[in-house]
């Protein structure tokens, strides 16, 4: 078995999403596909490994927000088949739900961010649910129930490596810095937590988040996201209590996660990559959401 990181260069900005071409014994699975807009990359990177479309057979992803899954349709009308969590699977399918939604975010900037979005024929998409057991390449995943970050959220598992989705945060390479992508409208504090507690559980050596690159499983990397977790939402809770309105809170989360990543040691360039890959005002969107159902901030 191999696993190579194809860097999908999103918005010309490195190391920002990932896909990962795992080649076992009797071909290649595709594990994330990236939004639409980065899928003439993606090609021609599998051209560079000698794989062409319509070799890849199988393709798995942790969830269906954009930047994981975006061309997931664009590969099931390929006939590859799409492993994905039940949940999501609806809106691979029909996916005109999210793209409404997500317009109403993004605007104008669709199409540049996430290019076409294409809907998946139902015969091409697998559903899975926790614990269940993908065969493909001749290796055997295993899917994760991790919510959180997404209640249709998997890790997928591959002997001692796991593939983690969002689930584990971000960790971009050059950096020792864990960031938390905490979008709405499924941000959940304590389940995440519960994640953690799952993951930290599972005897993997290595973990691949999507954004991004292989990194070591170590106790450590969960201490800080875990601390994350609650710190942010802690920050944006006293914010709002304070009266604030989102759009000065987000300025405020900005600054905080900046003065965090000064103190980490971490270049402008890190800095660019890390808010590329995860825009802090979609958090900022995502945790005050979770406080709203608490009544907070109302």
């Amino acid at each position: 078995m191999k696993i190579l990181t194809i860097d999908l260069n999103f918005q010309n900005v490195p190391h920002s999403i990932a896909a990962y071409l795992v080649i076992g014994p009797e071909g290649p699975v595709l594990v994330e596909t990236g939004p639409g807009s980065t899928l003439p990359g993606l090609i021609d990177a599998l051209g560079q490994h000698g794989y062409a479309p319509t070799d890849i057979k199988h393709v798995i992803v942790t969830h269906i927000h954009f930047d994981h899954a975006g061309a997931a349709g664009w590969w099931a009308q390929q006939d590859a088949q799409i492993y994905v969590h039940y949940f999501g699977a609806p809106h691979l399918i029909d996916p005109s739900k999210l793209i409404a939604s997500a317009t109403r975010i993004y605007g104008d900037k669709m199409d540049t961010l996430w290019g076409q979005i294409l809907p998946a024929p139902k015969e091409n998409v697998t559903t899975l649910r926790d614990g269940d057991i993908i065969k493909a390449g001749g290796l055997t995943f295993t899917a994760l129930d991790t919510p959180g970050h997404a209640c249709h959220h998997h890790v997928i598992r591959l002997g001692n490596v796991a593939f983690t989705g969002d689930a584990a945060g971000i960790k971009i390479p050059g950096s020792p810095l864990v960031g938390l992508p905490a979008p709405p409208p499924e941000f959940e504090r304590e389940v995440w937590q519960k994640t953690i507690q799952r993951l930290r559980a599972e005897d993997v050596k290595t973990i691949y988040p999507t954004h991004f690159g292989p990194t070591p499983n170590t106790p450590a990397h969960w201490d800080e996201l875990s601390a994350l977790i609650d710190d942010s939402a802690n920050f944006i809770r006293e914010q709002m209590e304070n009266g604030f309105t989102r759009d000065e809170i987000v300025p405020a989360y900005l600054q905080w996660n900046r003065e965090r990543a000064i103190a980490a040691g971490l270049s402008e360039a890190l800095i660019h990559t890390y808010l590329t890959a995860n825009p802090l005002e979609m958090s900022v969107d995502g945790i005050m959401r979770y406080w709203r159902k608490r009544g907070i901030g109302d």
